[in-house]
């Protein structure tokens, strides 16, 4: 037993020896030692354009200034990490074409080359990427696969997972695919909701466009990349779209009896895109009553929120079947009226003045040169009650009367304070009542 331990561990000393010589007489060989030169060859060039593309861009040389697209500037200024990894894979990637013409070998470039890609990766992971999922994605996901490509073991996990199916008929279904449209999917989703929002914001800050335009461009590249991620869904799951043609017709009976109302506002939407009926900023009144202003157009419904801090979800059908009134679509300027009562004693003339000049005070309420005559603030006679004057007072102003701008409710207590410092009375209801002696009578 000592002999066949003794025989093995002396076996084992001269595998690593063995092992140990071919290394040593490989560092040793002109082939290690044209890689290792190509590869800091590499090195030496990637880093040197680096820092002259990083010196030379006023977007990368200096965190941006507050200013236009600053969101877009500052993501591009975070990139420039990437710039020594990226060119350092392009200079590996030549390196090891020039080492196959040059010594027939270059595993030690592509060894340096997927080091290259974790590096990358890496940073990556450290200097742009800050959701959490993304982040899980790249640790667990983009890393080891870089590492099985490294190590040449990346075709045989493939091959292994492949062969992992269940088929059903015509279908196959593997484990490699389900990984694949898992992994891929997940990516795709996830750049889908990056550019669509940075699309948006771009478009949105584009200021010689005005707000309607602006808001149809941003919802339509909504609606063209989310037709283009469908497609791209559906090669990445192996479906056909010739093949999916055929279903064209059963897809949509299928739409027009399950999805009805989804396929119906989402059309509703473009519909009110292309026509520009309604806009953000817009305040919106309903047939039964509930109004609010236009906060967000989406492409099944429309939020409206209200002065009391409620957001009305309403279908985009609704604003193409039914009737609305939309209060600020074209004219911001609203005309809006006030009635009180005066006692049948006052002198109108002075009164009327008095009104006129208070109402025009406020700040909200248009007024002198900057309203035409029709605009500016009017007090008459509205009709003649039991117990007094009626007198209407009409003003206009920009905005709606109701939230931030309370005008009306701003008005009727600066009257009623001028009122009283003129003496004027606001009269209260009175009747006259009359008691008939019977008694007296018959006598």
């Amino acid at each position: 037993m000592e002999e066949a331990v003794g025989l093995d561990f002396e076996t084992l000393v001269a595998f690593f020896d063995q092992l140990l010589l071919k290394v040593v007489h490989w560092a040793s060989s002109p082939q290690f030692y044209a890689q290792a030169g190509l590869v800091l060859l590499a090195i030496i060039l990637a880093w040197t354009l680096a820092s002259t593309i990083r010196r030379h861009s006023s977007l990368l040389r200096e965190p941006p200034a507050p200013g236009g697209l600053q969101g877009l500037r500052t993501r591009i200024y975070q990139t420039r990490d990437l710039i020594f990894p990226l060119l350092l894979i392009l200079m590996l990637a030549m390196a090891s074409d020039f080492s196959n013409l040059l010594v027939q070998q270059s595993w030690l470039v592509q060894l340096g080359q997927g080091g290259a890609v974790v590096f990358m990766l890496y940073t990556l992971l450290g200097q742009l990427i800050r959701h959490r999922l993304a982040r899980s994605a790249v640790r667990w996901v983009a890393i080891p696969v870089a590492v099985l490509h490294i190590f040449g073991w990346l075709d045989d996990v493939t091959a292994y997972l492949d062969s992992l199916a269940l088929e059903v008929g015509n279908i196959k279904l593997s484990a490699y695919g389900v990984v694949r449209v898992l992994i891929f999917g997940s990516l795709l989703f996830w750049l889908g909701r990056v550019s669509s929002s940075a699309g948006q914001r771009l478009i949105r800050s584009q200021e010689d466009l005005d707000l309607g335009t602006r808001e149809v461009f941003a919802k339509l590249f909504q609606v063209v990349l989310f037709v283009v991620v469908f497609i791209l869904l559906l090669q990445l799951l192996g479906i056909n779209l010739t093949a999916l043609a055929v279903f064209g017709g059963a897809l949509g009976v299928g739409l027009g009896f399950g999805l009805q109302s989804i396929a119906s506002n989402f059309i509703s939407g473009v519909i009110l895109l292309l026509e520009r009926s309604l806009t953000v900023g817009d305040f919106i009144e309903l047939e039964d009553g509930r109004a609010g202003t236009i906060r967000e157009l989406n492409m099944r419904s429309t939020t409206l929120e209200t002065f009391d801090g409620k957001d009305i979800m309403v279908p985009n059908e609704t604003f193409v079947t039914t009737a609305f009134t939309n209060w600020t679509h074209k004219n911001k300027k609203q005309r809006y009226s006030l009635e009180f009562q005066v006692a049948y004693k006052t002198d109108l003339e002075l009164l009327f003045g008095l009104v006129r000049d208070v109402v025009a005070s406020h700040p909200s309420v248009l007024s002198g040169e900057a309203a035409s005559p029709e605009e500016r603030p009017d007090a008459e006679i509205a009709s003649f009650g039991d117990s007094g004057v009626n007198i209407l007072v009409e003003f206009w102003m920009e905005g709606i009367d109701d939230g931030r701008n309370r005008v009306g409710a701003d008005l009727l207590l600066m009257i009623w304070y001028a009122l009283k410092e003129h003496d004027i009375e606001i009269p209260f209801p009175q009747r006259e009542i009359k008691v008939v002696d019977a008694g007296g009578q018959g006598g």
